[in-house]
């Protein structure tokens, strides 16, 4: 038997379900091939659709990219600061949800989704803007309210969210990400654990 997604336009609810299995295989696909080794026929092939389906719902091969782009982002925003979301006890807690989110951080930006999305967007400046408007420009915003609200709160010492959030991803990411683009292992999760208490330690130092 055909497989559905090729016999006619699926309903709305099987349709957003399929488009979220083809890229789940284009994601797979870029990862394992890397950007020049991504085609539409490989996706196709890994997602068992057609070549016309991917063509009509994404248009081109940068287009795939820009909607795995956005689609990561989807979930990556909110993995990275769900962990500032609960309001803290004490400053304990502040401490813990700060080194949670340093680790979600960390984890997420030396995964393998966003090296490899990363990589496909160098020398594409569309790509490029696109990945950090979806990415920085959406979680920078909501990271900055939190860190207010705990100001507010009397948890930190922060007059500029803005400042401080720059402060504390510089403190916890480093040169990390550009190392592990350039080909280096990614840390392991008992480095990361390190890594987000030192920086939780020298963040708190300042704003604590």
């Amino acid at each position: 038997m055909a497989n559905p997604s090729r016999r006619g336009r699926l309903p709305a609810s099987q349709r957003d379900a399929r488009r979220r299995q083809v890229l789940a295989a284009a994601l797979d696909e870029l990862v394992e091939n890397g950007p020049g080794g991504l085609t539409m026929a490989g996706v196709a092939r890994r997602a068992d659709a057609s070549k016309e389906t991917l063509y009509a719902w994404f248009g081109n091969r940068d287009a795939l990219i820009g909607a795995l782009i956005e689609a990561n982002a989807d979930a990556s925003v909110e993995r990275v600061t769900q962990a500032l979301g609960a309001a803290p006890g004490g400053p304990e807690s502040v401490r813990d949800v700060l080194e949670t989110y340093a680790r979600a951080l960390l984890a997420l930006l030396t995964g393998d989704a966003s090296v490899a999305l990363n990589r496909a967007a160098m020398g594409n400046p569309a790509l490029a803007s696109r990945l950090l408007h979806s990415g920085r420009h959406r979680a920078g915003p909501r990271v900055e309210r939190d860190l207010a609200r705990l100001a507010a709160a009397g948890r930190l010492r922060v007059d500029d969210p803005a400042d401080a959030y720059r402060v504390l991803f510089g403190l916890v990411v480093q040169d990390t990400q550009i190392r592990v683009l350039l080909g280096e292992p990614p840390p392991s999760e008992a480095q990361m654990h390190t890594r987000a208490r030192d920086a939780v330690d020298a963040f708190l130092r300042l704003y604590g």
